[in-house]
């Protein structure tokens, strides 16, 4: 009888530990550099820290929900490795990437705000007389060429596109005055360069059509569309990625982070969030 007892209650304890282990499942928030992500750890409740491989991750609840936070420190081999553990060691539920870029879309301005819809490299491909041939990569395992544009999860963007209606984020002063985030979908380019030239901000555009350059988003993206992973990737403009970028990018660092944390923290706090 004791014997039936105790088997009882241990197939009862691991039932409800994997309820609630499927009902408390996470979500990943990363960000290449400090600033990307202090804002968001002032606001974790019940924070824990686990360190792998020298990188912090914070686990804890953000919005009611549960996340886990690392910075990735900045460039695409950075991002592939800090996303790689964070996949291996939490098994997200989904992967949203936050932080600054160059807006390189000439309606967009510092402070304003790109809700990322595809990415890709801009710097994966063939260097040519006057150009640069840009190829998709290609998965080393099963060898399958992987899609020259990461298209984010489109229930995160369905969210995120919604939110951007209606939230309210720090207002930017500009030569102008002060004005409120202009907040777009678009596609988001990826390169291990920081981009400051008017002719290379043009070329990205004019070659693939992009809003927004940085030097992260689609190596997460590449990592989580290979291990099958929803993500999304949401950045805050701090320059035109013009000659004048290095200026701006000093000037509005700080506010832009803010403002792409904020726009991550209403995303988790939207009734379908993941």
């Amino acid at each position: 009888m004791r014997t039936t007892i105790l088997l009882f209650f241990c197939i009862t304890t691991i039932a409800t530990q994997a309820q609630i282990k499927n009902t408390t499942a996470v979500t990943g928030i990363l960000g290449a550099f400090g600033e990307e992500i202090k804002y968001l750890l002032t606001q974790v409740q019940q924070q824990k820290e686990t360190v792998i491989q020298q990188v912090h991750f914070t686990e804890g609840i953000l919005q009611g929900k549960k996340v886990v936070i690392a910075q990735t420190g900045i460039g695409k081999v950075n991002a592939a490795i800090t996303t790689t553990l964070m996949l291996e060691h939490f098994q997200p539920r989904a992967i949203i990437f936050t932080g600054i870029a160059g807006g390189v879309n000439p309606v967009l301005q510092p402070g304003d705000l790109v809700i990322g819809t595809r990415v890709a490299y801009h710097d994966y491909g063939a260097i040519v007389p006057d150009s640069i041939i840009r190829k998709p990569t290609r998965n080393p395992f099963t060898l399958s060429e992987n899609p020259l544009y990461f298209t984010c999860d489109s229930a995160l963007v369905a969210n995120a596109r919604i939110i951007g209606n209606s939230i309210p984020l720090e207002k930017i002063t500009r030569s102008t005055g002060e004005q409120a985030p202009r907040i777009i979908t678009g596609t988001i380019v990826t390169g291990d360069v920081f981009v400051s030239s008017n002719k290379a901000a043009g070329d990205l555009v004019q070659q693939l059509q992009a809003d927004a350059t940085e030097m992260e988003g689609a190596a997460v993206a590449q990592v989580c569309w290979q291990q099958k992973t929803p993500f999304i990737v949401i950045r805050s403009m701090s320059d035109n990625a013009n000659n004048n970028a290095h200026t701006d990018v000093a000037a509005f660092y700080q506010i832009a982070a803010r403002n792409s944390a904020k726009f991550v923290m209403a995303i988790l706090e939207y009734p379908a969030a993941p």
